[in-house]
């Protein structure tokens, strides 16, 4: 469908972060936006609120099709076929995206960059798409996290270059494939391919499947940018007879490479090394493991075209994510100089890079409270939690989400179960189950120069907020 056609649409589950920036580009092109979903919290609802699109609690399709029905009806993955707008679209036969078809109908550019990979996916399309628009590219782009330095977290341009966050999950409940490949690519930024989501690929076999069938796709014209520091990342492109270009650590064999890497809590000083040539990267990003984020997408920029000193600038200037140890709290002023971190590590690999990171930079007590994602609660990955809080002083597991499965999956790990697996290699670990005694306990067993970290998938039902608001008040 030609997008000068679309005059109205309406998305089911707007309140996502990807869904509500998918929304908010929409309207900002000039067409007309509204929205449903079971409820509506800040941080998605004030950027809904601030746009003036129209968005309402509950399914009612009375609501969505005042003024006359939608052209497009986009759903969220949280939709099920029973949703009762869902029905009305199919009884109206309005046409019906999920997320992952809509970029690919409406957003892929004729220059599509697609950054993918276990981890770091997020932190490099951000970048790049903001690199980008520092170089005058203009790029239609989408990420799933909430930037410092974008206005919103996907913009749709007449620009030929568009760049994405490519992820591997599936595309909607009805729909396995996942949504990188709807993307097209015809740039590929690969950071690291390791087993993850283990409700969908149940083998490692099948994970490295759809990695394997993402880079078969790429034109023969095209470009591959991937990390030669990760087994999983050579291993997909071991046969690839393509042009490609490799970073990571510097050594011997690597086109872009990163050394001398000082971080602080003010961020990161490196120096990054290609054909012979240095260059100084200063980002206000912490957490060690950004310095290979910064390379890849540095080393995609540059394989572009784009002037080096711009990258280099626009590299100093981003201010990185939300969840992406994201400082809530530092305690000046308070009874206690405690330091609260945020950040979106729900795997145990993540959750154990930026603990590292975190031990590089403080020397006090770290407490963490870790909730992992479908894939880390499934068995076949338990192994992967040994020793992987080995950074931490503390760990504690909190009462986790609750999930809907099928009757033919295996049950998931529960906290008190996640809790005993990482009590084998981390002595000092507990399960919390209610959330106002574990905000208490953080508070009377933490002292200065301490940190309290929040590591997970989901929004720790306010729990952050709570911790900050009794830090900030104990005086």
């Amino acid at each position: 469908m030609d997008i000068n056609t679309v005059k109205k649409v309406h998305v089911i589950g707007i309140c996502g972060v990807a869904t509500s920036a998918l929304a908010i580009a929409f309207h900002n092109k000039g067409i007309k936006v509204s929205g449903s979903d079971k409820g509506f919290y800040p941080p998605v609802s004030t950027e809904l609120e601030k746009t003036g699109i129209n968005f309402y609690a509950g399914w009612h399709p009375e609501k969505m099709s005042e003024g006359g029905d939608p052209d497009i009806i986009i759903i969220g993955t949280a939709s099920g076929s029973a949703n009762p707008e869902t029905i009305y679209a199919k009884e109206k036969n309005i046409k019906t995206y999920s997320f992952a078809e809509a970029i690919g109908e409406f957003f892929v550019k004729e220059k599509s960059i697609v950054c993918a990979g276990t981890w770091g996916k997020t932190s490099s399309s951000t970048l790049l798409s903001f690199i980008l628009e520092k170089a005058n590219y203009n790029p239609t782009y989408m990420f799933g996290g909430i930037s410092l330095s974008h206005e919103s977290s996907a913009k749709l341009t007449d620009s030929k270059w568009s760049v994405f966050e490519g992820d591997e999950y599936k595309s909607s409940p009805t729909d396995n494939n996942p949504k990188f490949f709807y993307y097209k690519p015809t740039h590929l930024l690969l950071s690291a391919v390791s087993w993850d989501h283990a409700d969908l690929y149940p083998t490692e076999e099948s994970y490295f499947a759809v990695f394997n069938k993402l880079v078969s796709d790429i034109p023969e014209d095209g470009l591959i940018v991937y990390c030669k520091d990760h087994t999983g990342a050579n291993k997909i492109l071991n046969n690839y007879s393509g042009h490609s270009v490799t970073y990571g650590k510097k050594y011997d064999g690597v086109d872009y490479g990163y050394y001398g890497v000082e971080q602080n809590k003010n961020g990161l000083h490196f120096t990054i090394e290609n054909d012979r040539k240095c260059y100084e990267i200063i980002s206000p990003m912490i957490g060690e493991f950004q310095a290979e984020n910064i390379t890849g997408a540095f080393a995609m920029a540059s394989s572009l075209g784009i002037v080096t000193d711009d990258v280099v600038s626009a590299i100093r200037e981003f201010k990185g994510l939300k969840r992406r140890l994201e400082k809530r709290f530092e305690g000046e002023g308070a009874s206690k100089k405690i330091t609260v971190f945020d950040d979106i590590a729900h795997s145990p690999e993540k959750a154990n890079s930026v603990l590292e990171s975190l031990r590089k930079i403080y020397k006090g007590k770290i407490t963490v409270v870790f909730e992992p994602n479908i894939g880390a609660r499934r068995r076949e990955i338990v192994h992967k939690y040994d020793n992987a809080f080995k950074f931490a002083d503390e760990v504690i597991i909190p009462r986790l989400t609750k999930l809907k499965i099928s009757s033919d999956e295996n049950t998931p790990i529960d906290g008190e179960e996640l809790n005993q697996i990482i009590s084998k290699t981390h002595k000092n670990s507990k399960y919390i189950d209610d959330d106002n005694s574990l905000v208490e306990y953080l508070i009377e067993n933490s002292k200065d120069e301490d940190i309290i970290a929040f590591l997970g998938a989901h929004g720790f039902r306010n729990m952050i907020e709570e911790t900050v608001s009794k830090l900030k008040n104990n005086k």
